[in-house]
């Protein structure tokens, strides 16, 4: 039992001592870890700090005698003679506001670029290192791409700077930034409100030709949009990419560019425009169911509408540049003002004719009673007790004043069959036969510019306007 127990305490304090060597071990060297085998064998095995190795990678990569950002990378295959190809996509957040007066529209996006540099590359440890991130472009070459229509922009700096820099293994350098823009785009407004408009966002290299650094789309999907992309009037219909590579006398310059084309919303102008324009006009021809002696009415109807019209033209002008041909809301305004112009001058005809009719119905009053006191002298005078009498005048050949107007005022029988002379007989005055032709004649011509109108404007199509 001695020999026993002192065996087991044998073993026992190896166990520990063994313990005690390998914690010894682990505390010892830096980065190690201790690994307990299955028969109590320990042995110290060391665990590699991946992050401390990325610090070590981006000193060994980007130290002052190894990389020097003011040189470009070499082109295809590493020749020094190719330019570098920079691979360019980008998505499109949000698209915030398009103003017609300024002729800009005002964009976020996601901007990224891609390109080789062999200087770069590093050991990525059986794959545990897929790429090194950076956040300071300065440290690394970058491409000299600049928007050539932007007005303004700028970067995005909250919480933290919205950049990064992403090298991979194999010299593959990703560069990716949010920006919002501000950008100008020149518009044709022949057809404004029912026009559609190209918007354009282009990228040129400001420094570098195209025998140094060339700009292509990224394979597959190069410009991205996100989902339920709201627009305030305008709806984004399509979106197409190109080249757009620029010649001046420093050289060829490579440029992309995408073209947005975008549709304008017609609902809002016609609630806001010609909704209301249809109901001042047709408001101006309530004039022409009035009596022609309520002047006070018929003029206050005409000048109140004529003035609406004239603020909602000069309205819809202040929010549209001053530009020098005729836009489709110009004729579509122009046009209603004509009508209810037309209208109170109307009245001023009606005006005129009905104080025309008055003074012909005066007259004709008086030219009656003139000839009954004629008529009834000379009957005094060819009495029975009168020997005046007159040679030329035979007694069969006088007739009545009543017989007389009978005979003048008789219609030809061709005109009695006329059913637009019977119905015109029934208004016997001028001024009132022109109210009652105003009342259709007005709205027939009104419906008929309608009807020009809208097939001439409402289905063009806007690609066939000069951009």
């Amino acid at each position: 039992m001695g020999v026993q127990r002192m065996a087991g305490l044998k073993e026992w304090l190896l166990v520990f001592l063994s313990m005690h060597f390998a914690h010894y071990c682990c505390t010892r060297i830096d980065d190690d870890a201790c690994i307990y085998t299955g028969n109590s064998q320990h042995r110290c095995q060391p665990k590699v700090n991946y992050r401390h190795k990325e610090k070590e990678v981006l000193d060994q990569i980007l130290g002052p005698g190894s990389y020097d950002a003011r040189i470009r990378p070499s082109g295809v295959n590493g020749t020094g003679d190719s330019p570098c190809i920079v691979f360019v996509n980008m998505l499109v957040r949000s698209i915030s506001r398009i103003d017609d007066y300024k002729m800009e529209y005002s964009v976020q996006l996601t901007f990224r670029e891609q390109w080789m540099d062999e200087r770069l590359k590093f050991n990525d440890y059986n794959g545990k290192m897929k790429y090194l991130t950076l956040t300071e472009a300065s440290r690394v070459w970058m491409p000299d791409l600049f928007f050539s229509n932007e007005k303004e922009g700028h970067f995005h700096n909250i919480i933290m700077p919205n950049v990064y820099i992403r090298i991979f293994p194999n010299g593959l350098v990703l560069y990716s930034i949010r920006i919002s823009l501000t950008l100008s785009c020149p518009m044709n407004l022949k057809l404004y409100p029912l026009d559609r408009q190209t918007c354009s966002l282009r990228m040129v290299s400001y420094g570098w030709t195209t025998d140094d650094l060339v700009f292509l789309w990224k394979e597959g999907d190069p410009v991205q949009v996100v989902k339920n992309l709201h627009l305030p009037r305008f709806t984004l219909e399509k979106f197409l990419t190109d080249y757009c590579n620029s010649k001046t006398n420093t050289g060829e310059y490579s440029c992309l560019k995408v073209d947005l084309l975008f549709k304008r919303e017609f609902s809002y102008y016609l609630i806001q425009i010609y909704i209301p324009c249809c109901m001042l006009v047709i408001v101006s021809w309530v004039s022409f169911w009035l009596d022609q002696s309520a002047v006070p009415a018929r003029v206050s109807l005409g000048v109140t509408t004529l003035l609406t019209m004239a603020t909602q033209t000069s309205g819809i002008n202040a929010s549209l540049p001053p530009v020098s041909y005729t836009k489709a809301i110009d004729v579509w305004t122009g046009v209603c003002l004509t009508f209810v112009f037309g209208a109170l001058l109307e009245f001023a005809l009606v005006n005129y004719a009905s104080r025309s009719d008055t003074h012909r119905d005066d007259m004709s009053k008086k030219c009656d009673l003139e000839r009954s006191v004629s008529l009834d002298v000379g009957d005094y005078e060819d009495g029975p007790n009168s020997f005046n009498m007159k040679p030329l005048m035979r007694p069969e050949l006088m007739m009545s004043r009543d017989k007389m107007s009978q005979i003048i005022h008789q219609t030809p029988p061709m005109e009695q069959n006329s059913c637009w002379k019977s119905w015109m007989s029934k208004f016997p005055t001028r001024s009132k036969r022109i109210d009652v032709i105003s009342r259709i004649l007005f709205p027939m011509v009104f419906a008929m510019f309608n009807m020009s109108y809208w097939s001439t404007y409402l289905f063009r199509e806007g690609v066939d306007e000069d951009k």
